[in-house]
């Protein structure tokens, strides 16, 4: 699991916003041809794709060629095909600490989300905005 951090980036790793809206993870078709490429059916398997003739396939069944046709994809429990409450990948490393499992290869949704930015994003209850005396930056 990655580590990774920013000093330009307030994150405190505190998991709420990747509880909250993690469920709702929807990888871009790039995304999806990565974990294809690289064998990743750890990640493939929670995903199911929409294709433009109104099938729907799991993710791990997908080959390159098929994204062409993808219309989109949704996080479904692999055991059950039904939604997810919480993001599978969401790593509890402390008391208070969460990183991602998949930090290196998550989808891009994840690597742009920015609760601190004023706009789309911003989640007034992102514990970085406490640093900044609850400040939302404004996007260049």
């Amino acid at each position: 699991m990655d580590d990774l951090t920013s000093d330009d980036e307030p994150c405190e790793q505190c998991g709420l916003c990747c509880r909250i809206f993690g469920p709702g993870i929807t990888p871009t078709a790039a995304n999806v041809f990565v974990w294809i490429e690289q064998g990743r059916n750890d990640i493939l398997r929670w995903f199911v794709a929409f294709m433009e003739n109104s099938t729907t396939i799991p993710c791990t069944d997908l080959m390159p060629e098929d994204l062409g046709n993808l219309v989109s994809v949704e996080m479904r429990n692999p055991d059950t095909g039904e939604y997810v409450t919480v993001c599978p990948f969401l790593r509890r490393v402390a008391k208070q600490r969460y990183l991602c499992g998949i930090h290196s290869v998550k989808p891009d949704m994840c690597c742009t989300y920015q609760p601190w930015v004023w706009g789309e994003t911003y989640f007034n209850r992102c514990q970085a905005l406490k640093k900044t005396d609850r400040k939302p930056k404004w996007p260049l």
